[in-house]
């Protein structure tokens, strides 16, 4: 039996306990940290979209407002109901995520749920009439258009950007003739209308070419322009001479013809616009009778846009 006695347990601090580790070659360092760096952007672009990629690591954007938001569009022209899977799918969010936030949506009256499907309900209205009622632009500009479409008896709309398509804000239809839905609310492509050309002509050169280099130039009819240079020559002439002509482009069918909305700041805050039937309106017409009624009624609108 020994006679030493038991020696004390000492705690080491855990730095004690470390042992280097040799570094790696620079080369296999860096090969990783760009492995690292590339993945971690392609799981945020895949999980919140490319357009709030840019917002990574901004501490005053709300992640989870912009998730509910992003189910709320999910819903644009899909009367018929999303399921989980359809809204995960189109927002990009895990079936976790978007079921919290229906939950949530639900709980404040935004959406409904029967069976598996989810649809929104009235309640949404108070977003867009939000927006409506207290913007002077849509205010002003209805009664506007109203009168344009019972001046030249065909549809009129005041648009604004959004994103990659324009946004009609405030609009009058010629019923019976057009199929073309130019009512408030509704969107249409940026590229193959006159609105959106004339919206993308009054964009600085760079943020122009940023917006030609990512869209995309669907060919709706066998007119739409689809090659980006020749794109970019038509609304360089939009923006010389004040004006866009679309011809059948869009719809077949249809013309249209568009002018800048121009504010008291002197910045085009919208396109204001008539769309047409081919067959009961020529080009040439577009630009005689329409165009004059057009430049008066946008200057009238843009006096009471700040």
């Amino acid at each position: 039996m020994s006679t030493q006695a038991a020696a004390p347990q000492v705690a080491l601090p855990q730095t004690a306990l470390e042992v280097p580790i040799p570094p790696k070659a620079a080369s296999d360092s860096a090969a990783n940290s760009t492995s690292s760096e590339a993945a971690t952007i392609s799981r945020f672009r895949t999980r919140w979209g490319a357009d709030l990629a840019v917002h990574e690591g901004n501490p005053d954007f709300v992640l989870s407002l912009a998730r509910g938001l992003r189910v709320i569009e999910a819903f644009d022209s899909r009367p018929e109901g999303l399921s989980i899977a359809d809204i995960a799918r189109a927002t990009e969010l895990s079936r976790a995520a978007v079921r919290r936030l229906l939950i949530t949506l639900e709980l404040l009256g935004y959406i409904e749920a029967t069976g598996r499907k989810y649809r929104l309900r009235h309640r949404v209205l108070h977003l867009g009439m939000s927006y409506l009622s207290s913007s002077s632009l849509a205010a002003v500009s209805q009664p506007t258009v109203q009168r344009i479409t019972e001046e030249l008896d065909e549809s009129s709309s005041v648009c604004v950007l959004d994103g990659d398509e324009v946004l009609c804000v405030a609009g009058a239809v010629r019923r019976g003739l057009m199929s073309l839905d130019v009512t408030t609310g509704s969107r249409l492509p940026v590229h193959c209308t006159a609105a959106g050309r004339v919206l993308l002509a009054a964009l600085p050169e760079d943020q122009l070419q940023a917006h030609l280099e990512r869209i995309e130039l669907k060919a709706v009819t066998a007119k739409t322009i689809v090659s980006r240079e020749v794109l970019a020559r038509d609304i360089r002439r939009v923006r010389e001479q004040g004006f866009s002509v679309i011809d059948e482009e869009l719809e077949a069918g249809i013309r249209a013809i568009a002018v800048p909305i121009v504010s008291k700041q002197g910045h085009t805050a919208a396109s204001l616009g008539v769309g047409a039937l081919a067959s009961r309106v020529s080009l040439d017409e577009l630009q005689t009778r329409f165009l004059p009624v057009l430049r008066d009624q946008s200057r009238a609108i843009g006096q009471f846009v700040s």
